[in-house]
């Protein structure tokens, strides 16, 4: 299924050439939804842009653009409003035409006709990218979320998608940790398979205590870096122990969350190319020495004083600082990964870390006009009061412990009414189990996804776990709805071949909508917004609504003639097809009861 509107966009630039020649070859035909449906589905506004640069008067050029259209197979005639917008409304005999055309749900993946790009890309997508240090908390919420969606979007596109875990596993605080451990866990050196840390934060918190209260202590865990970072094996052991089982706590939530093919890469994976690194800036003048340091000053990036905003890459002591490791993760990404296109999802306090970064890496040379790098900036997760989501103690609240309460409230949602036979659903505790671990995550994950990920918003349960509004439940509810109406209808053989039969409005709302989809994935790939998508979902299922509305609508199961019953539920049918792929886009599971 081709995107409607870049049919209509190859349609107006075939008339720019044929009324304008050359200089209509160069022009944006301009083609987006019309924000008036009552004008069109669709509008140019190409004619006022195009008159102003030929010293032409808009609505003349627009009236020649449209005597050059031919699209009378998409469009009713089209309509100019103003000075030169050109409306276009999609004829009911294409919406059913299009809708039609759509192949059979495939055995290994639900594609609804939408094609693959034709030139796919190496993508990496830098993720979620947790402290080995300590549990994670709710601050990798939104940065893993995204991501995910973001690699799901593009991995149906068609594109070659790594999701990178950028795991801080090295650095001074692994000393503080790596003595600790000694302490307490002596085991560890005999059999470092079988470390088991129940709480890390506890852990991190008595480790820390002691670093601080004790010089004695302090002094053996600076000795321990040096022996990580000079490759002693007894240290590296303990150190490996360490960062294995800091691991087994992470993935536990990306199991819980459902996120799959996520390739752990810590910053211990870079170490021994840093000094690489350097010595190549150094040579090529890239990097210069400051102060005993070695930096990169990128352009553009001063001080309050006007002076040169330095990235320091070596240290003045010797060490290397996260900007090394970050240039040497860019560096290998593209020359050995032969990554095109690199996506942090990282929050707006790193935006200018990663505007230098991005800048540095312009100067050094290794990556072409074809290597794009982009920073998805991610804003913070607010309690009702406007102030950072913490605990009643004031610390910060465990990953594992929001996404708990999330099921247990998903629980507690489906067991109510349970002893009134009016409301009780007749669940087993089984389905009961299955359906709170899937309403729970799917509500945080959608109510994530739902904001704008550069802004900060506040969390709330209430809103999150509703049965109404653009929420996980209602999408949820709206997917389970039309399965039981197919279960209701008891079709007996397969829909595909039914023909598609537009008359009624509802009917033609609701095919638009559909076939908006393409457009909306397209949109998804270039500019990697997930709340677009389910601004978009939210909108099917409420155009849904107003289709099998008993008032607005049209009878479904009950329908007029078996041809109009077939074919109305063909659109139950794909409406149900379309929200699931979209849902599983964002890493939703659906449910075929509710």
């Amino acid at each position: 299924m081709k995107s409607i509107r870049r049919i209509i966009v190859e349609r107006v630039s075939e008339a720019l050439v044929a009324v304008l020649g050359a200089e209509g070859a160069e022009a944006d035909p301009l083609v987006a939804p019309s924000q008036d449906s009552k004008r069109g589905d669709y509008q140019s506004n190409c004619a006022m842009g195009l008159a102003k640069k030929l010293g032409r008067k808009p609505r003349e050029l627009a009236e020649q653009i449209v005597a050059g259209l031919k699209i009378d197979d998409l469009c009713e005639p089209p309509t100019i409003a103003g000075p030169g917008f050109i409306n276009f409304r999609l004829k009911n005999e294409f919406l059913a035409a299009a809708l039609g055309e759509i192949p059979p749900t495939q055995q290994e993946e639900d594609r609804l006709g939408i094609p693959r790009v034709s030139n796919p890309q190496v993508v990496v997508v830098d993720m979620s990218s947790p402290n080995l240090a300590k549990e994670m908390h709710v601050g990798h919420l939104r940065p893993t979320i995204i991501g995910d969606a973001v690699a799901c979007i593009l991995e149906f596109q068609g594109h070659d998608v790594h999701r990178i875990n950028h795991i801080g596993d090295w650095g001074t605080q692994f000393g503080m940790l790596i003595e600790f451990l000694r302490e307490t866990e002596p085991r560890v050196l005999d059999d470092p398979d079988n470390l088991q840390l129940g709480d890390l934060e506890e852990f991190y918190v008595k480790a820390k205590a002691r670093f601080d209260s004790d010089e004695a202590f302090a002094s053996q865990a600076r000795q321990a870096v040096v022996d990580l970072q000079s490759g002693d094996e007894k240290t590296r052991t303990i150190w490996r122990a360490f960062c294995d089982e800091s691991l087994r706590h992470c993935h536990a939530i990306y199991d819980a969350l459902g996120i799959e093919k996520l390739e752990d890469r810590g910053e211990s994976f870079y170490n021994d190319t840093l000094a690489g690194v350097v010595q190549e800036l150094l040579d090529s003048g890239v990097a210069v020495e400051s102060d005993g340091a070695i930096c990169v000053f990128p352009k553009g990036f001063t001080r309050r004083d006007d002076e040169p905003l330095p990235l320091i890459i070596r240290k003045s002591d010797g060490g290397f600082g996260y900007a090394t490791t970050d240039l040497a993760a860019l560096k290998y990404r593209i020359e050995q990964m032969r990554a095109r296109r690199i996506i942090y999802v990282v929050g707006n306090q790193q935006k200018q870390h990663f505007a230098m970064l991005f800048t540095a890496l312009a100067m050094t040379g290794w990556a072409d006009e074809n290597v794009e790098t982009v920073h998805l900036p991610t804003g913070m997760l607010l309690n009702k009061a406007g102030s950072p989501f913490k605990t009643r103690e004031g610390g910060t609240v465990k990953l594992k412990t929001l996404l708990d309460e999330a099921v247990e409230r998903s629980r507690a949602f489906l067991q109510a009414g349970e002893d009134d036979p009016e409301k009780r659903r007749g669940y087993t505790a089984e389905q009961i189990d299955k359906m709170a671990g899937v309403i729970g995550i799917a509500s945080v994950k959608y109510f994530e996804l739902s904001h704008n990920l550069a802004t900060d918003y506040k969390f709330s349960w209430d809103h999150m776990l509703a049965l109404d509004g653009n929420t996980a439940p209602y999408m949820l509810y709206a997917y389970a709805r039309i399965q039981s109406i197919g279960r209701k209808a008891d079709v007996q053989s397969s829909l595909d071949g039914s023909p598609v039969i537009i008359e009624h409005p509802s009917e033609a709302g609701l095919a638009r909508q559909l076939l908006k989809f393409p457009e909306v994935i397209e949109q998804l790939g270039r500019d990697l917004k997930p709340n677009v998508l389910t601004e978009y979902l939210y909108d099917l299922s409420k155009s849904f609504s107003t289709f099998y509305d008993r008032k607005a609508g049209v009878r479904v199961i009950g329908a007029e003639s078996e041809e109009l019953r077939r074919s109305r539920l063909r659109l139950c049918e794909l409406t149900g097809r379309t929200l699931k792929v979209g849902l599983s886009l964002l890493g939703i599971q659906t449910l075929e009861r509710m």
